[in-house]
């Protein structure tokens, strides 16, 4: 092959690796209000998410079940791990967006769910996460009248949540719990985004 295809053909597939580890990056977060159904679908709508999974953390029990959970044995919140491309949407956005999708400032639950597992939640992986979600915070109490009562806190363990809670929303629409409680809340947080995007 001629030099110049060949220092040619190395450069498209050097370019082409460059592209495929860039697109084929990814980070991830762990955080928790309330349901993780209902964080679990709105994490979904936004764009850069590449994954959401439901699971437990922030506890003491190793390998807790959701009956566990539910009955305050285990010390773990519901929580959901996003796995999200950084560089199409942020940390930060990831962390602003949280203060939307519940309210921070509930005690004890959230919405009519009450039990520790449902307490809003961030649990960071590395220096930077925690700074990012202190800053976050900061900024977000200056919105609300209530005291924000988010845990921050490092995470220990995730433990992925029993098969049937993972994309609960999206294969039970016609549920009650999913059409009076998660439908109207993806309903506004759709709103909300196609309005900040315009």
């Amino acid at each position: 092959m001629p030099r110049l295809l060949l220092s040619g053909a190395l450069g498209l597939a050097a370019l082409f690796l460059m592209n495929s580890s860039a697109s084929a990056s990814s980070d991830f977060l762990v955080l928790g209000g309330g349901c993780f159904w209902c964080t679990d679908a709105a994490y979904k709508l936004l764009p850069g998410v590449k994954a959401v999974t439901c699971g437990y953390a922030g506890g003491q029990e190793p390998n807790p079940t959701y009956e566990q959970v539910c009955a305050h044995a285990t010390g773990h919140a519901e929580v959901i791990k996003i796995d999200f491309d950084p560089a199409v949407v942020s940390l930060g956005r990831l962390l602003d967006y949280f203060w939307s999708v519940h309210n921070p400032t509930q005690i004890g639950g959230q919405g009519n769910d009450h039990g520790p597992q449902y307490r809003s939640i961030i649990l960071y992986a590395n220096a930077a996460q925690k700074a990012a979600a202190e800053k976050s915070r900061d900024a977000a109490a200056k919105i609300f009248r209530d005291p924000i009562t988010t845990e921050i806190v490092p995470l220990e363990k995730f433990w992925p949540a029993e098969g049937y809670h993972q994309d609960y929303f999206a294969k039970h629409p016609g549920e009650g719990y999913c059409q009076f409680v998660i439908a109207p809340k993806i309903k506004k947080l759709e709103h909300a985004l196609e309005a900040g995007a315009k």
